[in-house]
């Protein structure tokens, strides 16, 4: 699990490519994308900088509605959410909600662990083909 329930991984491309190639594999996999915020761009528009930095929230009731039956608190955290996020040294990043944090950040119990399980393997997957510059579709 990662730092405060959240998960890391390193990008290969910029923040908007990584966010590109997220939201087509989200698409690709029948998930449905909620919303894209480019916050760095909502920072210009307040008067602000901020380093390249987007959110894409997407999901499918398949996915979250067994956990809300669970425990309607679940729903605080769906659909889910991937931050691509530039550092001061130029490096991209992807982090999202780790989906064992998400089931005992909400007590959720033995209804909802198949659909835990596929959302923590979809996460996975997704992130991989959304961050990885030697993804077999760009040779």
């Amino acid at each position: 699990m990662g730092d405060q329930g959240m998960v890391t991984v390193a990008s290969g491309w910029s923040v908007g490519e990584t966010i590109d190639r997220l939201q087509a594999a989200a698409a690709d996999a029948g998930l449905l994308v909620f919303a894209r915020i480019d916050h760095a761009e909502n920072a210009v528009r307040a008067g602000f900088e901020l380093r390249p930095t987007q959110l894409l929230i997407f999901g499918h009731p398949r996915g979250g509605t067994p956990l809300m039956q669970d425990r309607q608190t679940a729903g605080i955290d769906l659909p889910v959410k991937a931050l691509a996020w530039e550092d001061a040294d130029g490096k991209v990043w992807l982090t999202y909600n780790d989906a064992s944090w998400l089931a005992a950040r909400h007590g959720l119990g033995a209804a909802s662990e198949n659909a835990v399980r596929a959302i923590d393997t979809g996460l996975t997957r997704l992130v991989q083909q959304a961050t990885d510059p030697a993804d077999p579709e760009d040779r």
